[in-house]
């Protein structure tokens, strides 16, 4: 298929090289110039990557940009045609998924949302999980490219569902591992060895992929960014922006907010979402490592 790819940042740069592996003729295009994709083109405007292609693969930072790289000035919008597909893997509002494909639609071109679990290692590896929402005819015209970058595909329902089951999952990613990260930071200083805590919770109904995944880093002392910490940051901020618009409290979310908040104050928003464990950490002073502190 004539792909456009807009976006090649951590997750985007590694879907559209998959992309190009499985022989889909590809056009690349970034807002930071120097980014490429091999045997990818390259656009230098998301309007001309789009002119002529069957489907728009969107994999930008947030709301706004997803807005300005469609509607904007040199948006693809110019380019939109009857038949066109826009799948967006970025993580955005919902209330605004449903309006951007209400106007797309008035051009004949259907939106997709797709948002993606599965983190740098997933996209690189080609075993992304899609959380989709959008009519059926679109989505399974579209299984091609989704096979190309992932292994799973869940249909959610209508546009705008795959956004609200990402922010909702999401949530509970957030939520799980700041229980951790309190668990390890309190083991520490109880003098409990951190190692010894990480296996008793493999093997305990407490385990959960979250900690699986994220344990090796955090006890190696390694906050390169899988996730950054700014855009699980927003991601949070957007679903306490849809619990207030369905007035659903979240108590939780809102406090683990407040410790992003803290942990972006302290400089630590383009580190993995996973470095917020530094400022509990400097609270009760300790280090959390493989041994006991």
């Amino acid at each position: 298929m004539r792909v456009a790819f807009l976006g090649l940042g951590i997750m985007g740069q590694a879907m559209a090289t998959n992309l190009v592996k499985a022989g889909h003729e590809v056009t690349v295009w970034n807002r930071t110039p120097g980014k490429l994709v091999e045997g990818a083109g390259i656009a230098p405007t998301p309007a001309a990557a789009a002119q002529g292609a069957e489907v728009l693969w969107l994999c930008v930072s947030d709301t706004d940009a997803v807005q300005e790289v469609v509607f904007g000035k040199e948006g693809a919008v110019t380019a939109l045609n009857e038949g066109m597909i826009i799948a967006d893997s970025s993580t955005i509002s919902p209330a605004a998924t449903v309006k951007f494909a209400q106007r797309v639609a008035e051009k004949g071109a259907a939106w997709v949302d797709a948002p993606v679990t599965g983190s740098k290692i997933g996209a690189r590896d080609g075993t992304l999980v899609f959380i989709v929402g959008g009519d059926e005819g679109p989505i399974d015209r579209l299984k091609p490219l989704f096979a190309a970058m992932g292994k799973k595909i869940f249909r959610m329902g209508d546009v705008g569902k795959g956004q609200a089951t990402k922010l909702v999952m999401n949530l509970q990613i957030a939520l799980i591992y700041e229980g951790f990260a309190e668990a390890l930071t309190l083991a520490t200083k109880l003098g409990v060895d951190s190692q010894q805590l990480v296996d008793l919770i493999g093997a305990t109904m407490v385990k959960s992929g979250v900690v699986e995944y994220k344990a090796p880093f955090i006890l190696g002392r390694d906050f390169t960014p899988n996730f950054p910490l700014r855009l699980m940051h927003k991601d949070i901020r957007l679903t306490l922006e849809a619990a207030k618009e369905a007035r659903v409290k979240l108590p939780g979310l809102e406090t683990v907010e407040e410790l992003y908040e803290m942990a972006t104050e302290d400089g630590h928003k383009d580190l993995d979402y996973a470095a917020t464990l530094t400022l509990l950490e400097k609270w009760a002073g300790v280090q959390v490592k493989g041994q006991a502190a």
